[in-house]
């Protein structure tokens, strides 16, 4: 990259995290730390986030799932279908809120039997040590994503949502924006190579940078206010 391009690109960095550097889990109202409840509740919005929606839908609904009390695995395993149902459809999610409903209430079932309820078991098993909670070794992301796939519900962009919000607190998993947040890189015109993004993010806020770019990605609209904000910088 040369200099004048490097420039151009820490301008168009900066415009994108002030106009837009939020995760999505910050805007669902989850406070993302290393413990069980939230890193379930992050694996709920990834779930919702990961369907043919818009963002916003996803998120009022994860809004009111958790405002109903179904914010951990054992609170959504034990709530009925039906009050699945109706807390999706007060956020707005009703085009899949049934199949949802019964996904979630499987999933939470999983996530109960398989690790206990806490998902660093489920970090621990990617990065290859079942017993530690707290493994030292970098995290092995592409397990990370084979084990969150495990769960009914979260496929490939499930999985992919769930790793760039988490690396807020699981730096170990490494810089991670997905195939959405390399679209809405090319649409900046920034560098597509994660390796490259990943630079470009040091000393900034990793997970709300690739948040932004999938912003980016997602609006056009969005793209252009960030583009004419950076030419707009000195």
């Amino acid at each position: 990259m040369t200099g004048t391009a490097s420039a151009s690109a820490r301008r168009i960095t900066d415009a994108l995290l002030e106009e837009c550097g939020r995760t999505y889990a910050a805007e669902a109202g989850i406070r993302l730390r290393d413990t069980p409840q939230p890193l379930y509740q992050l694996l709920v919005l990834s779930h919702l986030l990961s369907a043919r929606i818009r963002a916003s839908v996803a998120v009022a609904a994860a809004r009111a799932l958790f405002a109903h009390g179904m914010r951990t695995p054992r609170r959504m395993a034990d709530a009925t279908w039906q009050q699945r149902v109706d807390a999706l459809g007060e956020g707005g999610y009703r085009r899949y809120d049934e199949r949802t409903s019964t996904q979630l209430g499987e999933g939470a079932r999983l996530v109960l039997d398989v690790w206990k309820g806490d998902l660093r078991r489920l970090r621990a098993e990617a990065d290859g040590d079942t017993e530690a909670l707290r493994a030292e070794a970098d995290g092995d992301t592409e397990a990370l994503r084979a084990g969150l796939r495990r769960v009914q519900g979260i496929g490939p962009a499930g999985a992919d949502i769930f790793v760039r919000e988490v690396q807020a607190v699981w730096p170990e998993t490494g810089f991670w924006v997905g195939a959405k947040g390399l679209q809405g890189a090319e649409r900046l015109g920034l560098p597509t190579s994660t390796g490259r993004l990943a630079d470009m993010a040091r000393d900034r806020d990793r997970a709300a940078f690739a948040a932004a770019l999938v912003r980016a990605a997602l609006d056009r609209e969005t793209a252009e206010t960030v583009r004419e904000a950076a030419l707009a910088r000195p």
